[in-house]
């Protein structure tokens, strides 16, 4: 599969984020008893978001035994996903995979109510809890990846584009937090679809766009002459020939999309489909689970191993808060599409 392909799939299934995971395991000492709790994944699998469900479900079997895997659909709503989460507790799991919607982890969280650690892939942070980790690729992390990278190659000011999309939001939120952290000087700038563009004023060292929005692609077009160094996150990677050349030479944080396409090319020989970001998260946590269990430490405390675990959406690690720190790949816009050129940490 072309690298082209892979920025395609990890990029267009995020708005709902080497030859296989490569986790932490080790074996078993003589005459230990294997874990054999399932994990519970809750995913939508019927209703207008049932092949996403599917597709993830087909991931996660691809990274732990299928006797350990028990799928519960969640029909994408907060009801169903409590009555999947009931469900799924009466097999007393070791760990829940899921739900995927934002709207449904309040639900699972409060039904959970702790007995069991939750690994959800939505990717609002604001529903972390102690036990409810928050595993979906946000936009925070994104931006803390490629800034991090940016202040370290000498950056000091840095002005964002908010192209008026949640996500762009996210990102200036983001990274006004980061302000004083990491040392850079943050301001943010609005643009709307068919309005001039502003008074860039005094120009920054760098301008981060969150998306590749036309009006965010008048920008990097604006700024094409100027010097100023363009940043960009997951959701800025366009392959269209005008957008490469707008962003051309812009750093951008993703996940490698060297592992992806591993995991993706074994995915489309086992369900003859091509996964996407999200799929790729399934497949990331039930890895987890199965190093876990392979170490004989498919517990909370195994599950905030300070080693963390490394997955095909990047390094990741658990927190005490319900937050998940995850590591990503910095690529380079080229005129035939994205190179990877160092990792850098999300926030």
């Amino acid at each position: 599969m072309h690298r082209r392909d892979l920025l395609k799939l990890l990029q267009s299934s995020l708005v709902a984020s080497a030859a296989s995971v490569v986790l932490p395991s080790s074996a078993f000492a003589a005459g230990e008893k294997k874990d054999k709790r399932p994990i519970a994944l809750l995913v939508p699998l019927s209703g207008e978001r049932a092949r996403l469900g599917s597709s993830m479900r087909s991931a996660a079997l691809l990274a732990e035994n299928s006797a350990f895997v028990k799928s519960f659909d969640t029909l994408g709503t907060a009801a169903g996903a409590a009555a999947a989460a009931t469900a799924a507790l009466k097999l007393k799991p070791a760990l829940i995979l899921g739900p995927l919607l934002a709207e449904e982890v309040p639900a699972v969280s409060s039904t959970v109510a702790g007995r069991v650690p939750i690994i959800a892939f939505s990717n609002d942070s604001v529903l972390k809890a102690p036990g409810t980790y928050i595993f979906g690729i946000t936009a925070g992390q994104v931006t803390g990846a490629v800034l991090r990278y940016a202040r370290t190659r000498g950056v000091r000011s840095v002005l964002v584009i908010d192209d008026g999309t949640p996500w762009s939001a996210a990102a200036a939120l983001a990274a006004g937090r980061m302000e004083s952290e990491i040392g850079l000087r943050i301001r943010v700038l609005a643009v709307s679809p068919g309005a001039p563009l502003p008074d860039f004023g005094e120009l920054p060292d760098a301008v981060l766009l969150p998306g590749s929005s036309e009006p965010a692609l008048a920008v990097a077009r604006a700024l094409r002459e100027s010097g100023v160094l363009l940043l960009g996150t997951l959701q800025t990677l366009d392959h269209r020939p005008d957008a490469l050349g707008a962003l051309e030479g812009a750093w951008l944080a993703s996940p490698d999309p060297v592992a992806f396409g591993t995991f993706a090319s074994e995915f489309a020989a086992r369900n003859g489909s091509n996964p996407g970001a999200i799929a790729a998260l399934a497949y990331d946590a039930a890895g987890i689970a199965n190093s876990l269990r392979a170490s004989n430490k498919l517990t909370p405390e195994g599950l905030l191993s300070s080693q963390g675990f490394h997955g095909v959406t990047g390094p990741v690690r658990f927190r005490t808060d319900g937050s998940v720190a995850r590591d990503f790949a910095i690529v380079v816009a080229r005129p035939s599409g994205y190179e990877p050129v160092a990792v850098s940490s999300g926030s």
